[in-house]
């Protein structure tokens, strides 16, 4: 497989964003969790300075920074998240290295060419701390059937949270992504035919 990139931003609750990019082709893996601040081992109920981010594994020879954070920019609003804004729900681009910093800047100030200033902080990622299981693809597991059916093909959670398929039906289920659609990329998928078949027919049992 192609070396992914791996990026970490924060556009508000991190249930949404994690769906939206879970739906796009090229996406390879979601997890959401927390990062940007101080205090270590934060939780939920006890994230200090930290913001809720999404974890994003990416193939960039499917799916670009460019169209990430086109994405990214397109579907939050940097100056009032989620109807107020502190650290919890805060425009968060965090840079694993100078490289990515510098595309990260360069994207920022050609969209802000349109757009004008765009209120999102760029800092250096010191670590992210993943986020409690029922946080994971949150929008599938208010589908309990879709998550049995599932085990089948990915008994423990750490498989289920890795898995690609399992972040483009979290999209599904919020609605960014349809079942044909899905099919319809699966084909393209550098799997084999009876692994894609064995997951077609999972994917057409699930009661939702």
């Amino acid at each position: 497989m192609t070396d992914l990139i791996t990026i970490t931003l924060g556009m508000g609750c991190y249930w949404s964003p994690e769906a939206l990019f879970g739906a796009m082709p090229g996406v390879i893996r979601t997890r959401v969790g927390f990062a940007g601040g101080t205090t270590a081992e934060p939780v939920y109920r006890n994230m200090s300075d930290h913001t809720e981010t999404v974890e994003l594994a990416f193939d960039a020879a499917i799916v670009t920074y460019d169209e990430l954070l086109e994405t990214f920019w397109n579907n939050h609003n940097p100056y009032n998240i989620n109807g107020y804004k502190d650290r919890q729900y805060q425009s968060l681009l965090l840079y694993r290295d100078a490289e990515q910093g510098e595309l990260f800047r360069g994207i920022k100030s050609r969209i802000e060419q349109d757009k004008g200033p765009l209120d999102t902080e760029l800092a250096q990622l010191k670590t992210f701390y993943p986020a409690e299981g029922r946080h994971q693809k949150y929008y599938l597991k208010r589908f309990p059937n879709a998550v049995d059916q599932l085990r089948r093909l990915y008994p423990s959670d750490e498989e289920m949270e890795r898995s690609t398929l399992v972040a483009r039906l979290n999209g599904v289920a919020k609605g960014f992504l349809n079942l044909e659609r899905l099919l319809s990329e699966m084909e393209q998928w550098p799997i084999a035919d009876g692994q894609r078949d064995e997951m077609a027919a999972i994917i057409r049992r699930i009661r939702w």
